[in-house]
């Protein structure tokens, strides 16, 4: 008995040691083969700012940071891999560092750095996604594209979309599209005859196939607003299955006179409202306070920048008399005459920022440089040696280069699931690349007035919409770069070194005689079909949300 007492002891004493032995080679088992959980996604980013001068250099210090492992609310793109961070700007990297002081950029392993927003390694690959997060100060919201409201299929074909209040949002019917803007003015578009005839109110465009030149398209546009035409020539551009159309000069400036443009003078030049001859004007009456010229130009980008936010909202002030005839009549009637210093109803305190405003005459300075080289290559003859393929090349609008749009007349776009109205004047700051199934892209809103999307909300605009911004701004820098050929050397402003100019590689055609009546006859055939669908539309009981 003893003896099995004995053994018995033994074997248990052995058990206990093999359980104590057994018990690290578990652990280590599992440490070995276990992941170690990720840490939690950063979706508030730190913002600051600094002030600047309006009359020189301006800068902007706010930054956007994100851990390796990001989320998106929205679903776009994020970090992965080394170490994000932007200045000013969105940006997406895969490997490595990035780093951007007042712009966007995207890369693809190794190291940028950016200074201006517009300086490109050779390893760059365009982004296909940006954290797309509101750039107010300590938030972030998820950005939904579809506007509420419901879908009514029309008797005979199309559809039409309305929103909640019963107003018709757009048209869609025997080839013609009608677009209302949340803001007011419409847009139709059809497609008749191999012409593209856009109208809106107060005029619109006939555009048409004109010629090929080293493997590019080309369209023209004839203009008609006021009763008054013009013709200008837009380069074709084919990505993800769609056109676009960017604008064209019909001469280039002798380089030295871009460069000029671009540069310091060395010394500021005082303008003033009277030598820019808009005292008096009533859009500088309504939208004056909401926004302010530099005091003092250090460089003709600087001069530049006023002439294209003027332009800009001398544009919004005519379209909303456009839209609203009554409510402008009523203004004037408050302002005796809608004139002068009267108070800017359409500002309510909010004001274009130096920081926005830097953005805008960095993207003034970038382009004049790319004109630049333009200019250079057409007067070498070598314009058309290696052009670009029209298929397969990114449009403008979607250039990861220019990431700042300027808006030139009213735009709607939707945010967080509600529409909101953009117009002329206000500032966006693009933040994705690739546009979603219903061809829009997220922006950032940098400036905005009373009434449209608020300063700092993340919202879809469409492409199209974008790449109008950017034929806009093309458009008024050439008027501006004209004024100051016209200018240079007077009222305290240096001289230019050469304002001589080049004929285009493709020179304008005529006018198309025939585009009045086509955008008449557009309009009136927008008119029947309005009135017809609202009589459908309030009769029918639902339709698709």
């Amino acid at each position: 008995m003893n003896r099995i007492s004995k053994y018995a002891t033994t074997l248990q004493k052995s058990a206990i040691l093999l359980l104590m032995l057994a018990v690290p080679v578990c652990t280590l088992g599992q440490k070995k083969g276990e992941s170690k959980p990720s840490a939690p996604a950063k979706s508030a980013p730190a913002h600051s700012s600094g002030g600047a001068s309006g009359g020189g250099s301006h800068g902007s210090t706010p930054t956007h940071s994100s851990t390796p492992s990001h989320s998106a609310a929205t679903g776009h793109g994020a970090t992965t891999g080394g170490t994000h961070t932007s200045a000013t700007g969105h940006a997406a990297a895969t490997g490595g560092t990035h780093t951007s002081a007042t712009g966007h950029a995207a890369t693809t392993g190794g190291t940028h750095t950016s200074a201006t927003g517009h300086t490109a390694t050779t390893s760059r690959t365009p982004a296909t996604a940006h954290a797309a997060t509101s750039t107010r100060t300590g938030s972030s919201a998820s950005v939904s594209h579809t506007p509420p409201g419901k879908t009514v299929s029309l008797k005979g074909g199309g559809t039409a979309s309305v929103r909640p209040n019963g107003s018709i949002r757009s048209i869609n019917r025997n080839g013609m599209t009608i677009q209302h803007n949340v803001n007011g003015g419409r847009t139709v578009v059809s497609e008749r005859n191999g012409a593209r005839i856009v109208t809106t109110g107060r005029g619109g465009y006939v555009q048409r196939a004109y010629v090929v030149r080293g493997g590019r398209t080309f369209v023209s546009r004839t203009y008609v607003v006021g009763g008054v035409a013009h013709v200008g020539v837009y380069r074709s551009y084919y990505w993800g299955g769609r056109p676009y159309y960017g604008y064209y000069p019909g001469y280039w400036y002798h380089p030295g006179f871009y460069a000029w443009g671009y540069r310091p003078w060395g010394v500021g030049v005082y303008w003033g409202v009277g030598a820019w001859g808009w005292g008096g004007a009533p859009w500088w009456g309504y939208y004056g306070g909401w926004w302010n010229p530099y005091p003092v130009y250090a460089s003709p980008a600087f001069w530049l920048t006023d002439y294209l936010i003027a332009s800009s909202l001398q544009s919004a002030y005519a379209a909303r008399a456009d839209a609203h005839a009554d409510e402008m009549a009523a203004d004037a009637q408050a302002s005796g005459g809608g004139g002068g210093d009267a108070a800017p109803a359409a500002s309510n305190g909010v004001q274009l920022t130096p920081e926005v405003k830097e953005a805008i005459a960095e993207e003034v300075k970038a382009q004049l440089a790319a004109q630049q080289a333009q200019a250079s290559a057409q007067g070498g003859g070598s314009a058309g040696a290696a052009p670009a393929p029209a298929s397969g090349q990114v449009p403008p609008a979607l250039d990861p280069a220019m990431r700042t749009f300027v808006v030139d007349t009213n735009v709607t776009g939707v945010g967080n699931g509600q529409e909101c109205g953009l117009t002329g004047g206000d500032v966006l700051t693009r933040l994705t690349d690739t546009p979603d199934a219903d061809q829009t892209v997220n922006v950032s809103v940098g400036a905005s007035k009373k009434g449209d999307c608020p300063t700092g909300q993340t919202v879809a605009v469409k492409v199209d919409d974008l790449q109008e911004m950017y034929n806009h701004f093309q458009e008024q820098l050439s008027a501006g770069m004209s004024e100051l050929a016209k200018k240079q050397g007077t009222g305290g402003m240096p001289a230019a070194p050469d304002t001589g100019t080049t004929p285009s590689d493709v020179p304008p055609p005529q006018a198309d005689a025939s585009a009045a009546k086509a955008l008449q006859d557009q309009q009136q055939a927008a008119d029947q079909t309005e009135t017809q669908v609202k009589q459908e539309t309030a009769a029918a009981p639902g339709g698709t949300q």
